[in-house]
């Protein structure tokens, strides 16, 4: 039996993060928590590269698009969708939501899903790091040892295959 847990070290690795301009006051203190976190885990501020789009919907495209260029071991996609009167929040969250996980698997490649899908302003400022934890911060941290697990089993593959 083989057991692979991750470690998580940012040394050499490019990140792309997708961020969300709606709700700007909550995304870009989720960007702040996840490029601090990436640092802090040895990601050099030069290999972080950040794409602001409009809104959530429109990140799975983006992250799509930075992953195609090769430049990239993982992207986190930050956003915030709080609930309003019509069914809109839904729609977003639902599309926002396959969007990104069928990029993930379809490249093969780690998306950190770091869009906040809340009832309320509160609960989405509460989660961006205003009262407690962080989720950009926490989405950097995942980032960084799910890498290092996919790397921890491919090897192990290799290694079987000689």
């Amino acid at each position: 039996m083989t057991t692979f847990n991750g470690k998580i070290n940012g040394n050499g690795l490019k990140i792309g993060i997708v961020v969300a301009r709606f709700n700007a006051f909550v995304t870009q203190q989720l960007l702040t928590g996840a490029q601090e976190s990436l640092v802090q885990h040895g990601v050099n501020e030069t290999d972080i590269d950040v794409a602001w789009v409009p809104g959530a919907f429109e990140i799975p495209l983006t992250v799509q698009k930075m992953i195609t260029t090769k430049h990239y071991d993982g992207v986190i996609a930050l956003g915030a969708v709080i609930r309003g009167a019509t069914a809109h929040f839904d729609y977003v969250c639902r599309g926002v939501t396959t969007g990104i996980a069928t990029v993930s698997l379809a490249t093969d490649t780690p998306i950190m899903f770091g869009v906040l899908t809340t009832d309320t302003i509160e609960q989405a400022m509460d989660r961006a790091g205003f009262k407690s934890g962080n989720k950009g911060a926490d989405c950097a941290v995942s980032l960084l040892e799910t890498l290092d697990v996919q790397r921890a089993i491919l090897k192990a593959d290799l290694a079987q295959m000689t």
